[in-house]
Parts: structure tokens; sequence; C-alpha cells
């Protein structure tokens, strides 16, 4: 995955919503890995939606790969929706599409074993 943010490396995108994206999930999970791709380029037919391109919600689908012990014993649907939960804000704001890979640091250490 390319990535637009990482918390090892303290870089941050420079669009306004991946930034309060980055920080929110900063605070909210503290996670040892933190990366995020704005794909919203490929979601160019979806300017229709009210909550589309046209609407002024240009950063509407990320993909994102965070690591944090903060889902040790929840299930992968609840992660989902702890990340949910945390940018509901954005959610109700323009932001249209989450793909997202959520794993603890054990689950990362055998994935990249």
């Amino acid at each position: 995955m390319s990535s637009l943010s990482d918390s090892a490396t303290g870089s941050v995108p420079s669009k306004a919503r991946a930034e309060r994206m980055h920080h929110k999930l900063l605070a909210a999970f503290q996670p040892q890995r933190l990366e995020m791709l704005d794909e919203s380029s490929r979601h160019a037919h979806h300017v229709s939606m009210v909550r589309g391109p046209d609407a002024g919600a240009t950063e509407t689908h990320f993909r994102m790969l965070i690591v944090s012990s903060a889902f040790e014993g929840v299930s992968r649907v609840n992660r989902s929706r702890m990340v949910h939960d945390v940018l509901a804000d954005e959610l109700n704001s323009g932001l249209h599409a989450l793909a997202l890979t959520l794993r603890t640091p054990q689950e990362e250490e055998s994935h990249t074993a």
C-alpha cells in the first residue's frame, strides 16, 4: 500500500480531510502503524452523489491500514465500528468510503513474518 500518512515517519498529507482523520485516528488508537491512501480519484463516477465532489467533497474514498493494541480482543466488525465512530463527523460531511485493514501488533507481526 502506498502510504499517504505513516505515524512512524510523522508525514501527514496536506489535504484537510486527510489531516483531520490522521489526527483523530492517532489520538483514538495510538497506532504503531497508520497508513492512509486517498483513492478518491478512482471514484470520479460518484459525482452525482450528494456527498460527492459536486457537493464540494473531494476527499471521499480512503484505504487505511491501522495497527493498534486498541484492537486486541475486539472482533473485526467492532474494530470497523470503532474507526467509523471516530470518523463519524467526516462520514457525515462528505467522506463516502473506507477500505479498512485493522490489526493488532501481534497480527501485524505474524502477517509480515
